[in-house]
């Protein structure tokens, strides 16, 4: 099972890296970071870059595509040669996933029309611009497409996604593998349950 990681200025390391780690400790598995152009790509932090070893062209029909977000995800809503090579791997693949406001460009390439679909929560109802049903939940399986909510879902995403694709055994694996045994230390992970005052202070962190 090939795996391709679209990368593009400013996208957010963990919806990148969260999905890598899961899916390329998987037997079988080989996960390829792809751009326009082979090289490193720095993250929405400017302080971490990633290295592309692959471009577009260079892995046209991935079986499964895991699409970051990050605040860059806004400067290529237009970009016709990550939106077509989407486009044209979706074709192709067994899974077509995203993380976070990775969706957004699912969306824009024209593949989440009367779907239900998630994203981070700030930005969650830009998901109707693109005729998606937005929902707020971890993960959204809608028959080849996965989307998950923002950055740290992405391991969720790879793990719901491990399970389809294999076997519930060969995720759970991956999931003891890595340690996957989250327990955060305060319930403030969601607009829900965030004490007051906590979402305007967060949104300052992502803008």
């Amino acid at each position: 099972m090939h795996v391709a990681i679209p990368l593009y200025p400013r996208f957010t390391a963990l919806d990148a890296v969260g999905p890598y780690t899961v899916l390329a400790f998987a037997p079988g598995c080989t996960v390829t970071f792809v751009a326009a152009e082979p090289g490193p790509v720095t993250d929405d932090r400017g302080s971490l870059a990633l290295t592309a070893t692959a471009s577009y062209a260079d892995l046209p029909a991935p079986d499964v595509v895991v699409v970051p977000g990050g605040i860059g995800t806004f400067d290529v809503l237009a970009d016709e040669a990550l939106l077509g090579w989407i486009r044209r791997a979706h074709e192709h693949t067994s899974w077509t996933t995203s993380v976070c406001s990775g969706s957004l460009l699912l969306g824009a390439a024209g593949l989440l029309g009367g779907l239900r679909a998630t994203t981070h929560w700030a930005v969650l109802d830009l998901l109707r611009q693109y005729g998606a049903e937005p929902v707020s939940e971890r993960s959204v399986v809608q028959g080849k497409v996965v989307t998950a909510a923002g950055v740290s879902a992405g391991i969720d995403m790879a793990l719901t996604l491990l399970a389809q694709a294999r076997d519930e055994e060969t995720a759970q694996t991956v999931q003891l593998a890595i340690e996957y045994d989250p327990q955060p230390p305060f319930d403030a992970g969601s607009p829900r349950t965030a004490p007051p005052g906590l979402t305007d202070r967060a949104l300052h962190l992502i803008v």
